[in-house]
C-alpha cells in the first residue's frame, strides 16, 4: 500500500476573499516536524475503538440483549410469533433506544463545554485517557450481564454509559488531530486513522463470525458466556491498543488567553464564543451546520443498508453479514488512501465530489431496485468506497478552520449539531417508504439528505489565508 505519510504536491481549495479569520492551530504547525511515530500512534486509537461501535453497539451486544434470551420469565420458551412475545422484544428495542438517546442528548450537552474546558486547562490527553478507560470499563463489565431479564438494564445502560464515554473521547482525539499534522499532512493523518477505525473493526467482528462458525471453540454459551467474553475481548483490545497515543502523542499546552471558569460559567462562555465563531471563523460556523446534515445521510447510507440489502435486494443473512465485511474493507481502505486526495486538492473538494458520487450511487441502485443483487454490489461498495473519505475530510476541514486552542470546543460543537441533526436520515427514510408503500422508495430518502447537505457545502469555502498555508512549500514530514 502506498505510504499516506510521503509527502505529496498540495493544491488549495477555491476560497473566497475574506481573509479575517483568527489564526488556526495547523498554521501554527505549519513549519513542525512530526515524528511518524505519533503519527502512528494517534491513528491507532481509532483502530483500538472501534470495536464498541461496530462489535458492541452494532452487531453483537446490543443484538443479544434485544433477543428472546432477555424476555420476562412468563415469556421464557414461548413461540417467537406470539404475540405476547413479540410486543416484548418491541420493548426491549424501545428501552434500548431509550437509554442509549438519552445517553446522546448527554452527549449534546456536555462534549462542547468539555472540549472548552480541557483547551483551557491543556489536559486534552487526560480527558482522552478518562473517557477512553470509560469505555474499557464499560465493555469489561458487559461480561456480568447474564442472558437474563434481570440484567437487561444493566446491559443497556453499560451500553448508554460506552456511548457518552465514546463521544467524549472522540471530541478530544479529533482535537488532536491538530497537534499530529501539518497543513500539508492533516488530509492524509486523518484518513488514515479513519481507515485503520474501519479496518480495526472489521477484524474484530470478522473474529467474532470465526468464532461463531467454529462453535465458539468449545465454550459453554449458557448464561451468554459467549458473548460477554466477545465484550470482555473488545475491552481488552481497546486497552492495548490505545496505549500508544499516551505513550507517544504529547500533551497539548494550555491554551493562551482562554480564561479558567467553572463548570456552570463554562456555558456561558460557550455562547459567546459561538457568537465570536459567527463573527471571526464563518467558515467554521456554516460547516458545522451544513456537516451535520450530509454527516447524517453518511450515516444512513451504514445504518440501513443492510436492511436494504436484505429486503429489496433478496440477501440472506449470510450474504449481508459478507457483503459488511466487504464495504468495512473497502471504506476502510479508500479513506486511508483519499488522504492524499484531501491535502492536494483540499477537503472541500472531496466532500463535494464524495456526496455527489453518493447520491448518484443511491439514486442508481434506486431504480435499479429489480435488477438483481449484483447492482447492490457494485454500487452498494461503491457507496461505501465513498462514505469514508467524506467523513475523514470533514475531520480535516474542520481542522482547517479551527482557531488555535479552541479544537477541544469545536469539535465538541461539531458532536453536538451532529447529534441534534441525528433525525434526518432516519426521518426520511421512514418517511418515503410510508408515502409510498415500498421499502426502495427508502433510498430516495437518505439521497435527499446527502443531496441538501451537498447544496449547503457548496457556499462554505476555506479562508484565502488557510488554503495557501496548505499550499506552501514546507519541509518533508
Amino acid at each position: 500500500m502506498t505510504d499516506p505519510l510521503a509527502p505529496q504536491a498540495p493544491a488549495p481549495d477555491h476560497h473566497d476573499h475574506h481573509d479575517v479569520e483568527p489564526l488556526t492551530g495547523l498554521e501554527l504547525q505549519a513549519e513542525r516536524h512530526i515524528p511518524r511515530k505519533q503519527v502512528w500512534s494517534w491513528a491507532l486509537w481509532d483502530w483500538a475503538t472501534q470495536p464498541f461501535n461496530s462489535v458492541i453497539t452494532t452487531f453483537v451486544f446490543s443484538v443479544y440483549i434485544t433477543s428472546t434470551l432477555f424476555l420476562p420469565a412468563d415469556l421464557v420458551g414461548a413461540p417467537e410469533d406470539d404475540p405476547a412475545v413479540q410486543s416484548a422484544l418491541a420493548d426491549l428495542s424501545s428501552w434500548l433506544g431509550l437509554a442509549v438517546g438519552l445517553g446522546g442528548i448527554l452527549v449534546a450537552l456536555l462534549a462542547p463545554v468539555l472540549g472548552q474546558r480541557a483547551d483551557a486547562t491543556g489536559r486534552r490527553k487526560f480527558w482522552l485517557g478518562l473517557a477512553t478507560g470509560g469505555v474499557i470499563v464499560s465493555m469489561a463489565m458487559m461480561f456480568f450481564v447474564e442472558a437474563d431479564a434481570r440484567f437487561f438494564w444493566l446491559g443497556a445502560g453499560l451500553l448508554a454509559v460506552g456511548t457518552v464515554f465514546g463521544e467524549i473521547a472522540g471530541v478530544n482525539y479529533n482535537a488532536m488531530l491538530v497537534q499530529v499534522s501539518t497543513p500539508r499532512t492533516v488530509g492524509r493523518v486523518s484518513g488514515l486513522g479513519w481507515g485503520f477505525g474501519y479496518l480495526g473493526g472489521i477484524v474484530v467482528l470478522a473474529l467474532v463470525v470465526v468464532a461463531q462458525l467454529g462453535g465458539w471453540f468449545g465454550l459453554p454459551t449458557e448464561d451468554g458466556l459467549n458473548i460477554r467474553l466477545v465484550a470482555l475481548f473488545c475491552a481488552i483490545w481497546t486497552l492495548v491498543f490505545s496505549l500508544p497515543i499516551f505513550l507517544n502523542v504529547p500533551e497539548a499546552p494550555p491554551a493562551p488567553g482562554r480564561e479558567r471558569v467553572g463548570f456552570f460559567r463554562s456555558y456561558a462562555v460557550l455562547v459567546k464564543d459561538i457568537a465570536r465563531l459567527w463573527r471571526e471563523s464563518r467558515p467554521t460556523f456554516w460547516f458545522l451546520l451544513a456537516s451535520a446534515v450530509y454527516r447524517d445521510g453518511l450515516a444512513g447510507v451504514f445504518t440501513f443498508g443492510a436492511v436494504i440489502a436484505s429486503i429489496t435486494f433478496g440477501f440472506s443473512f449470510n450474504e449481508v453479514v459478507i457483503f459488511g465485511v466487504a464495504a468495512n474493507v473497502v471504506a476502510g481502505v479508500s479513506t486511508i488512501l483519499s488522504g492524499r486526495l484531501d491535502d492536494r486538492f483540499g477537503p472541500r473538494a472531496v466532500i463535494l465530489t464524495t456526496l455527489g458520487g453518493l447520491v448518484v450511487s443511491a439514486v442508481v441502485v434506486f431504480f435499479a431496485h429489480d435488477a438483481g443483487q449484483t447492482v447492490f454490489w457494485v454500487f452498494g461498495l461503491f457507496l461505501s468506497a465513498l462514505v469514508g473519505p467524506a467523513q475523514a475530510a470533514s475531520r480535516s476541514f474542520l481542522a482547517r478552520v479551527t482557531p488555535a486552542g479552541r479544537e477541544g470546543e469545536i469539535f465538541g460543537l461539531y458532536a453536538t449539531t451532529g447529534r441534534a441533526a441525528s433525525f434526518l436520515a432516519p426521518l426520511a427514510w421512514a418517511g418515503f417508504i410510508a408515502a409510498f408503500g415500498a421499502q426502495y422508495w427508502g433510498i430516495l430518502g437518505i439521497a435527499l439528505i446527502l443531496a441538501a447537505g451537498l447544496v449547503m457545502m457548496l457556499f462554505v469555502r476555506l479562508p484565502k489565508r488557510v488554503a495557501d498555508a496548505a499550499a506552501a512549500p514546507v519541509a518533508a514530514e
